[in-house]
């Protein structure tokens, strides 16, 4: 006998892709077709709408991709319901150790107005999301900006304390990207970002539901302090997500992709992004046993859209319906 539950929602909806099956969103190599099969392939696997992320390039390279980026999408209507924008994780971040993660500090950009504005023209108006951090001079200004352009404001990959946060939530900032990753292995034990991140109520919580990028009682932990109306699961899936266990040249790292999915960095001691798709962090997610499944559908499928201000209802659905089964979790049909 089938126990599984039909979900009424069309696939989850993910607000960190960096890429999928051996495509980079970020290289200079990236062509319009490698874009589309990728997108296609995360589509048929659950994932219903997502932002491809760009993180921290060079302007070239910024420019490139996205024009790149757009012109696909231009040219697949199909796939172009399934992307409601993009997402810049980047380049207004922290280049400190630690706070920059993966990304290349030697192209991290202070928070520049003009530099934003020629990214969105480049982007054909199509950013939805903009990962900065909150401590850097010129945030809040930029902030304010982003947000009058219809662009959602992410605080990430940053150093910032309480202060910091509470300053960029009101110029705008509605979320913080991965919260506890892209940050110092080593904190002051109460003035960090994870704490100030968990303690600021106005901002939402994307945090990346893989079981590596956060052990499972950091997950517990979110779930207390913060509860389902304010978590939004991402994948943060790598170019390597969907590939067999192997050594990979990622993001600009050269990382390991382990047969029980960690995917990382030996040399930095540092994940390079996840392996995982949505559809298979939403299951870490409900083997935890801390959330209704309402509760599960909200982290991935509303709030997702809430934040980046799109109704469920202009989602398409997925390559296979989504099922549910309290034994077997979240399955395609």
């Amino acid at each position: 006998m089938n126990s599984s539950t039909p979900l009424h929602i069309p696939g989850f909806v993910d607000l960190q892709v960096n890429g999928f099956i051996g495509v980079d969103f970020s290289s200079a190599a990236l062509t319009e077709e490698a874009f589309l099969h990728a997108g296609h392939a995360l589509i048929a696997r659950g994932t219903a709408a997502f932002l491809p992320t760009l993180i921290t390039g060079s302007e070239a390279v910024l420019h490139r991709n996205l024009t790149v980026i757009v012109s696909a999408l231009k040219k697949d209507a199909t796939l172009a319901r399934h992307v409601p924008g993009i997402h810049l994780e980047g380049p207004f971040i922290s280049r400190e150790p630690g706070a920059v993660g993966a990304h290349d500090p030697a192209a991290v950009h202070a928070p520049d107005v003009a530099l934003f504005d020629r990214l969105c023209a480049w982007s054909d108006g199509r950013l939805r999301l903009l990962t900065l951090a909150a401590e850097l001079p010129g945030a809040a200004e930029l902030a304010r900006h982003a947000v009058a352009q219809g662009v959602a404001v992410s605080c990430g990959h940053q150093l910032a304390g309480p202060a910091d946060l509470a300053r960029l939530a009101e110029a705008g900032a509605t979320a913080l990207t991965h919260l506890g990753n892209g940050m110092p292995n080593l904190v002051h034990r109460h003035n960090n970002p994870l704490l100030a991140g968990l303690a600021e109520e106005r901002l939402k919580i994307l945090f990346i539901a893989d079981g590596h990028h956060l052990p499972h009682h950091v997950l517990k932990v979110l779930a207390r302090a913060a509860g389902a109306a304010r978590l939004i699961a991402t994948s943060d899936a790598s170019p390597a997500a969907g590939l067999p266990p192997g050594a990979y040249h990622v993001l600009g790292n050269a990382a390991v992709l382990e047969p029980d999915g960690k995917l990382h960095n030996p040399e930095k001691q540092c994940l390079v992004g996840s392996s995982a798709t949505l559809l298979q962090c939403m299951n870490v997610l409900h083997g935890l046993g801390l959330f209704a499944l309402e509760d599960l559908v909200r982290i991935g499928f509303h709030n997702p859209l809430a934040l980046i201000h799109l109704a469920p209802q202009g989602v398409p659905t997925c390559q296979h319906a989504l099922v549910f089964s309290p034994s077997e979790g979240f399955t395609l049909a």
